[in-house]
C-alpha cells in the first residue's frame, strides 16, 4: 500500500470516529434538553420522593354512643412494629426481641428482618405495653408507631346492628360500615428523610401530620332496653331450643329503634371466630362466617302469618268492607276452588263477629274478608303501607319483599295472603307497616342514628327522616288500636298482657317453607300503651322445639320485655 493510500485510510478512519462522537454528543444533549424542558415536573417529584417517605399515622374513629351517653363502640391504642434493613446493627438481637415479645417464631421474624427492603411491617394491633417494652430496647432499625384498634366494651351487645371494624380501620359491616365515611376519620402522615438509596436517614427530626379523629355517632338504641330485650331473648332460647331468635322494639310514631336482638350473637371483638351454633351452617368458612354476621331482622324474609292480619284487616276497614259487627261463620275450614284451607282450630269458632274474629285469629274469617276487598285493593294497601318497598333503615343489607302480581292473583292466593302465606316480607317491614296501621297513617322509616359530633368543632348535627302521612285514616287506626287491644284483654294473645297497662298485639304461627317439614316461626307482635302507642315490638322464634303456638311462647316473651321497659319509659 502507497503512502498516499496509507493517508486516505487514516483519514477516513479519523473522520469516522469524529463523526461517531459528534453523534454522541447529539444524542446526550438531545437528552438532556429532554429531561431539562419536557420531564422536569415529573423528576423534581421522584427526587422529592426519595428525599422523604411518608408513613402513614392511623386516626382514631369516632365512638358509638346510646341515646343516653353509654359507649357501645370505643378505641384502644395499640401500636405497629417494623423493621429497616439497612438501620439493624444487631439482627440476633432483634430477632430475639421481637419474635419473644411479639409471640412470632423467629423463623419468621428473621425472614422479614433479613428481606432487602426500605421497611418491614412485624405486627399490627400490638397491645401498647409491649410496645412500649420493645421501644425501651433502643435498638437500631426497629420502629414502633402508634395505631388505634376498635373495641366494643359490650361483646355481643347489639352486635348484628352494630358490625364491626377490620384490621385496617374500616367498617366491615352494620353501622360501622353504613357510617364509615362519618366514624373513620382522616389518617395523619410521619414524614422522614431518606438517603439516595430511599433509606431512613437517623438522628433526623421527623416532621409529623397529625391524624383527625371520626366524627361521633348517637343512636336511638338504649343500652338497657338492649338488655332486657337481650336476656328475654336468650331465656327462651335456651328454653325452646330454638335456630334463633330475634326481637326488636322501636317507636312507631318516628322510627327510632330502641333495640334489636338476634341470637344467637357473636363476639364483636373477635369477629371472625365462629361460635358453635353456626359450625355446622354452610358449606366453607366465608358461608358460616356470613351466616353468623347475617342480620334476620332486615336480611331474611319470611310468611309472617297471623300477624299479617293486621294488614288485611286495614284494607278491609278502609275500603268499607266490613264492621266489627258483620258475622260469619266458621266451621274449621273454606273451600276456596278446589281446595280447603283449614282454621288453626281445625273444629271451627262456629259463628262469630268480625272483632271475635279477629280476637280468635279466625282464618275463614280473613278469606272472607279478603274475597271482599279483592286482590287490586288489596295490592293497593300493600303500596300504602310500604310493603313493596325496603323500609329505608340505616343498615346494610336490608332485602325487600316477595309479592304476586296482580295478573297472577286467583281466588286462592287472595285467600292465603289475607292470612299471611304465599308472601313474603321482612320482620321490619311488617313493623313499618303496622306502626302506620296504629300511629294514624304515618308512615316512617326505622332507624337507628338520630346525630353525629363533629370532632374538630363540636357541633352537633341531626340526622333527619321524613314521615309519610296518609297511609290510613286516623278512624281506621283508632279502630285497629282497639281491636289489637281486645286480642291481648281476650282473645289469642292474652299471654302478652302486662298488669297495670294497656297492651295492643297479635299472635302468629307460620309454617316455614317447604310445607309439613315441622318447622315453624312463632311471633307475637305487641305496643303500648294500646291508646296511645309509644312502643312497638315483635317477637319472633325460629323452629321452636316442641309448642310452637306463638300465642303460647311467643307473647309471653314480648311482656316479659314490656314489664321491664314500660316503668323504664315511663321514668325517663
Amino acid at each position: 500500500m502507497s503512502d498516499i493510500e496509507i493517508h486516505l485510510f487514516q483519514k477516513r478512519k479519523y473522520n469516522l470516529v469524529f463523526l461517531c462522537f459528534f453523534l454522541a454528543f447529539l444524542l446526550l444533549t438531545g437528552r438532556l434538553i429532554y429531561l431539562t424542558i419536557f420531564r422536569s415536573e415529573e423528576l423534581s417529584k421522584r427526587a422529592l420522593s426519595i428525599e422523604q417517605r411518608e408513613r402513614t399515622i392511623k386516626a382514631a374513629r369516632g365512638k358509638v354512643y346510646d341515646r343516653n351517653g353509654v359507649v357501645l363502640a370505643d378505641n384502644q391504642a395499640v401500636c405497629s412494629v417494623s423493621v429497616i434493613y439497612y438501620q439493624i446493627k444487631e439482627p440476633e438481637k432483634v430477632i430475639r426481641l421481637l419474635s419473644q415479645k411479639l409471640a412470632i417464631s423467629e423463623k419468621e421474624v428473621r425472614k422479614k428482618v433479613e428481606k432487602i427492603s426500605s421497611r418491614e411491617k412485624i405486627k399490627s394491633n400490638v397491645p401498647k405495653a409491649i410496645a412500649d417494652e420493645i421501644r425501651e430496647a433502643g435498638l437500631s432499625g426497629v420502629k414502633v408507631d402508634e395505631d388505634y384498634k376498635r373495641y366494643y366494651p359490650f361483646g355481643t351487645l347489639a352486635s348484628k346492628v352494630l358490625g364491626f371494624a377490620g384490621a385496617d380501620n374500616q367498617g366491615i359491616l352494620g353501622l360501622e360500615s353504613r357510617y364509615d365515611s362519618t366514624l373513620k376519620g382522616t389518617d395523619g402522615k410521619i414524614l422522614t428523610m431518606t438517603d439516595y438509596q430511599g433509606i431512613e436517614v437517623e438522628n433526623l427530626a421527623e416532621d409529623r401530620i397529625e391524624p383527625v379523629s371520626g366524627d361521633d355517632l348517637y343512636l336511638s338504641l338504649d343500652y338497657n332496653i338492649q338488655c332486657y330485650v337481650q336476656q328475654a331473648a336468650k331465656k327462651v332460647l335456651k328454653a325452646k331450643k330454638a335456630k334463633r331468635v330475634s326481637a326488636i322494639l322501636m317507636n312507631p310514631q318516628n322510627g327510632e329503634i330502641y333495640a334489636l336482638v338476634s341470637l344467637p350473637e357473636y363476639d364483636l371483638n373477635e369477629p371472625f371466630t365462629l361460635i358453635k351454633e353456626y359450625k355446622e351452617q354452610g358449606k366453607t368458612q366465608n358461608d358460616k362466617l356470613n351466616n353468623m354476621w347475617r342480620n334476620p331482622v332486615i336480611s331474611d324474609s319470611y310468611e309472617p302469618g297471623s300477624t299479617f292480619k293486621i294488614v288485611t284487616a286495614t284494607a278491609a276497614l278502609e275500603e268499607k268492607k266490613v264492621t266489627l259487627q258483620d258475622s260469619f261463620f266458621c266451621s274449621g275450614f273454606k273451600l276456596v276452588e278446589d281446595r280447603k284451607i283449614r282454621c288453626h282450630k281445625t273444629q271451627g269458632h262456629g259463628a262469630e263477629t268480625f272483632q271475635q274474629g279477629f280476637m280468635n285469629s279466625c282464618n275463614p274469617v280473613f278469606m272472607e274478608i279478603g274475597a271482599r276487598v279483592g286482590a287490586k285493593d288489596m295490592l293497593k294497601y300493600y303500596q300504602k303501607l310500604g310493603l313493596y318497598e325496603r323500609t329505608g333503615v340505616d343498615l346494610p343489607g336490608e332485602a325487600n319483599s316477595i309479592m304476586h302480581k296482580l295478573s297472577k292473583i286467583g281466588a286462592v292466593e287472595l285467600a292465603t295472603m289475607s292470612f299471611g302465606q304465599s308472601i313474603q316480607i321482612t320482620p321490619l317491614q311488617l313493623l313499618r307497616a303496622v306502626s302506620a296501621g296504629i300511629n294514624g297513617g304515618k308512615l316512617v322509616i326505622p332507624h337507628l342514628a338520630i346525630e353525629k359530633k363533629d370532632s374538630i368543632t363540636k357541633e352537633i348535627i341531626q340526622y333527619e327522616y321524613p314521615i309519610k302521612p296518609g297511609a290510613v285514616s286516623e278512624e281506621t287506626s283508632q279502630t285497629l288500636r282497639e281491636l289489637l287491644e281486645a286480642v291481648v284483654a281476650e282473645g289469642t294473645g292474652k299471654n302478652g298482657q302486662v298488669e297495670g297497662y294497656r297492651v295492643g298485639g297479635k299472635t302468629a304461627t307460620s309454617e316455614k317453607l317447604p310445607r309439613r317439614s315441622g318447622k315453624y316461626i312463632s311471633s307475637f307482635l305487641g305496643f303500648a300503651p294500646a291508646d296511645s302507642p309509644k312502643i312497638l315490638g315483635l317477637v319472633l322464634i325460629d323452629e321452636p322445639q316442641g309448642v310452637y303456638y306463638g300465642g303460647v311462647i311467643a307473647a309471653p316473651v314480648m311482656a316479659e320485655i314490656f314489664q321491664n321497659v314500660l316503668p323504664y319509659l315511663d321514668n325517663l
